[in-house]
């Protein structure tokens, strides 16, 4: 019992969520290759398990520190893993977009093992105390953001491969279930401005929050991390309206700023005055 209810439950719980991750991950691999049936289904409740276990682990911390969970390395890396898995099993409810699946387990589960190196995650010997809802709202929007950007990027992903099979008339039974392309790039815009729409929230609700004496909060490495992300969305969705970036550049667009957030965001964690905490 001690497992599920002593100190250190909430990581065991979040240890579940990423085994089924991992579980998720290599039922894709099948998925690859032996093609796509039942519109995905195994694998949208593979994913709806392990987002049961994490939430579980989320809100557990989250009751233990009092606040929202996000203020060392380890939590928001389960927060910024959360967001993903909830804006894809939201995207999932539709059939036709079950597949996002296959391309979102394998970073689920990388970012999982990150997570659960113990130096992420050391004892707190101090935490800002912040009361009412507009921290929580701060956060949320935020991670609600990363993870419309990911669930964009692995959306981006797919809209690549339809187009790469398409140009060498490629007819493989898995791709025909795949959406049609130009569904995939509605998508992925949809995707990205929701996140652009929620990442500005945070960023504004952030500047309302109290702060230590004499920290700027337009100053802060993760507050200009986070302008510069804000900034290249921006360009991105200006270019996508302007059609400067369309199809496969957009795609290409999605992927890469994605993957500057994923290899930046613990290093502007890290230098962070506001949001680091030792």
């Amino acid at each position: 019992m001690d497992w599920f209810t002593g100190s250190n439950s909430d990581r065991h719980f979040f240890l579940l969520a990423v085994l089924v991750y991992g579980v998720s991950m290599v039922y894709s691999v099948f998925l690859w290759r032996k093609g796509f049936r039942d519109d995905d289904r195994v694998n949208y409740r593979i994913l709806l398990v392990a987002f049961g276990f994490h939430t579980i682990g989320m809100f557990k911390r989250g009751l233990a520190v009092q606040q929202c969970p996000v203020h060392n390395l380890y939590e928001a890396t389960v927060f910024f893993m959360w967001t993903i898995t909830l804006a894809y099993l939201l995207l999932g409810a539709r059939p036709r977009l079950r597949y996002v699946g296959a391309f979102a387990a394998p970073l689920l589960f990388g970012l999982g093992v990150f997570a659960l190196m113990p130096a992420l995650d050391p004892p707190a010997s101090r935490r800002l105390e912040l009361a009412g809802s507009l921290p929580s709202l701060h956060a949320a929007t935020i991670m609600l953001a990363y993870g419309a950007f990911g669930l964009s990027a692995a959306t981006g992903a797919m809209f690549l491969t339809q187009y790469r099979q398409l140009k060498f008339a490629k007819s493989r039974a898995m791709f025909s279930f795949f959406p049609p392309i130009e569904r995939l790039d509605t998508v992925a815009f949809r995707m990205t401005l929701g996140g652009f729409i929620l990442l500005t929230i945070g960023l504004v609700t952030g500047d309302l929050l109290p702060r230590p004496e004499g920290v700027s909060y337009w100053k802060d490495t993760k507050v200009v991390w986070s302008a510069l992300l804000w900034l290249l969305y921006a360009l991105l969705l200006l270019g996508r309206l302007r059609e400067w970036l369309s199809g496969r550049r957009f795609a290409y667009g999605l992927i890469g700023t994605f993957g500057f957030l994923t290899l930046t965001f613990w290093g502007a964690n890290l230098l962070s005055v506001l949001h680091h905490q030792p």
